[in-house]
This record gives C-alpha cells, structure tokens and sequence, in this order.
C-alpha cells in the first residue's frame, strides 16, 4: 500500500523514468526526481506504461538487459508512488493533437505536457523539445 504524500505530485515522464535504469542516462534531475518519491507522488499518462515497457524490450532484443534486469526494473517502479491517469478517446484526439501541433510535439509527448497543465504541476523530463513546451506553458518548476 503507497503512502499519502504532502508534496504536490509531478509529472514524470520515460526518459527521466529510463535514466533510473540506464546509468549513462542518469544526471542531477533524474536523481532528484527519484529521490523525491519518498515524499511526493508522480503522475504519468497511460502511454507511460507503453513507453518504459518498449524500451526494456528493445534493449533486451539489443543485449543491453537481461530478461531478469528488466523484470527488476520493473518491480522497483511498482513499488514507486506512480499514479497511472488514463486518456478519453475525445481527450487524445481532439486536445492532444492540437497541443501536439501548437507545440511541435509527438501525441505522446503531449499526453505528458496535457497532463502537467490540467493538474498545475511541474513536468519532469530531460527531453529538450518537452522542456521548452513546459516552459511556454508556464507550468511549475520542478524543486526535487
């Protein structure tokens, strides 16, 4: 069972989440972000759960992991204060697309932006594109 948390949530999205399983990924950020689930809970669109997933698939076809690393890996984000939020059929084909053009974004990355807007919450990322769209969005800064 996952504790209440007294800090605001954050979005947090793969390619901080990936940089916890890959250290040439790690950096200052990806560090505080996992260092502050211990007092705060992270919210993530449904495609997350498509994304991490994706990634240790393919790095195990490429011999970067282990079936059992990935497994591992796996079992330590379950046990993280991750909220999973789903995305309406209307939600992802009429605002995430718009948000995607206005914003020179994936639909993928906008699930993550739309997410971090509606909920006036700090989006976690170490993708350039995402970070400028944040910052134009004017959302929170992230204070790990």
């Amino acid at each position: 069972m996952k504790a209440a948390h007294k800090e605001r949530p954050f979005v947090l999205d793969c390619s901080v989440t990936m940089a916890w399983c890959f250290a040439d990924q790690a950096n200052k950020l990806t560090h505080a972000a996992l260092e502050s689930l211990t007092k705060r809970e992270a919210l993530v669109p449904s495609i997350w759960l498509l994304e991490v997933t994706n990634v240790l698939v393919v790095a195990e076809k490429r011999k970067l992991l282990s079936r059992h690393q990935s497994q591992e890996f796996l079992d330590l984000l379950r046990d993280l204060p991750i909220r999973v939020e789903g995305l309406s059929q209307q939600r992802t084909f009429v605002h995430l697309v718009d948000l995607a053009r206005r914003h020179s974004l994936s639909t993928y990355d906008a699930a993550y932006l739309d997410l971090a807007i509606r909920e006036d919450i700090p989006l976690v990322t170490t993708d350039a594109a995402l970070k400028r769209a944040a910052k134009r969005a004017k959302l929170p800064t992230f204070a790990g």
